[in-house]
């Protein structure tokens, strides 16, 4: 077994899954906003923080991604962030990709950048002490998209972005993330995300990547969010099913859902019903970002002081999805 297989498989045993903190400044600020909670460096310090030094760090969280703010800052126990948290056990990761901008060619869709100097910066981020990366590829379904050129061109960066991260003994989480922003059905979103996934693993193995030492990061099948069409959480758990057997290879050790826009209890049951039919060698987990976050965030906002009540609301949360990773959730487990 290779190093990078034993990391990927520690980030993701027991039920373990992700905690997706790597908003970048701009999106915590509106998350700040949100919650009128002035974004100051050491506020979203104190709210990271406060996550990060909860109990349920050690037995549901397996890996947390950092945005680069982050990654470099000290916590209120003077110790750097990838410290604090490879203090409960848990392996500290790292957003390498720069952003979502206009693909040329097709200006209606997105191609992720940041391929430009990462092999510096990944050689930097190792040494702060990241274990993993992550990198997001976005894709829209309408009518015409995701185009042939969209596929293919983020496909080819997310297949660059892994080799480099391997090569500096890394593992990376390959995100390939089509939205559910739109009128489409299920049906359509199962094709175009079985697409996207296989010209995915199409370019990671022309590109030399060991499959045994990534994480997939997909989402769920879901309809479009203005989809006239409703279809249960069973049926979610079998589309998904259905489409990562026909696209991911038996190489590849794990499995972690984006919630992509559904509701703490939304991702939780899914993902619960995932488990419940997973009859695959993959391990199914979760990474989360608001999914994990949104009760915490909420809370905090009414007295960032109340550093054990936030995390009494976060703990809930991550505990919730470790079971349901395991399929062994129940709504009766809600507060």
């Amino acid at each position: 077994m290779s190093e990078l297989n034993k990391t990927a498989l520690k980030i993701l045993e027991n039920g373990k899954g992700i905690l997706a903190a790597d908003e970048s400044t701009t999106t915590m600020t509106k998350r700040l906003d949100s919650v009128n909670v002035s974004s100051t460096p050491e506020n979203r310090l104190l709210f990271r923080e406060t996550l990060f030094s909860s109990s349920s760090m050690k037995d549901c969280i397996g890996g947390v991604i950092l945005y680069d703010e982050t990654i470099k800052q000290i916590s209120s126990k003077k110790n750097t962030i990838p410290e604090l948290i490879s203090d409960t056990g848990s392996l500290p990761g790292i957003k390498v990709d720069t952003g979502a901008k206009i693909l040329a060619g097709s200006p209606d869709e997105k191609i992720t950048e940041g391929l430009d100097g990462l092999r510096e910066r990944l050689k930097e981020y190792y040494k702060l002490g990241a274990k993993f990366t992550k990198w997001r590829g976005v894709y829209n379904i309408t009518k015409n998209y995701p185009s042939k050129l969209s596929i293919h061109s983020n496909a080819h960066a997310l297949a660059r972005y892994s080799a480099l991260v391997q090569e500096c003994n890394m593992v990376p989480i390959v995100e390939p993330e089509v939205l559910m922003d739109g009128d489409h059905s299920a049906k359509e979103c199962l094709e175009k995300t079985s697409e996207v996934i296989k010209k995915c693993f199409e370019e990671l193995i022309t590109h030399k990547v060991d499959l045994k030492g990534i994480i997939l990061k997909p989402n769920m099948i879901l309809a479009g969010n203005r989809s006239k069409e409703k279809i249960t959480n069973e049926e979610v758990a079998k589309l998904t099913l259905e489409c990562l057997k026909s696209s991911v290879p038996s190489e590849v050790p794990g499995i972690a859902f984006l919630s992509g826009g559904q509701s703490e209890i939304e991702s939780t049951e899914n993902l619960n019903l995932i488990n419940k039919h997973n009859n695959t060698n993959f391990v199914m987990s979760y990474s989360y970002g608001r999914a994990l976050q949104q009760g915490a965030l909420k809370y905090w906002s009414q007295d960032i002081k109340d550093i054990e009540g936030t995390q009494q609301i976060f703990n809930h949360r991550a505990k919730m999805n470790t079971l349901a990773a395991q399929g062994k959730w129940s709504k009766d487990l809600e507060i």
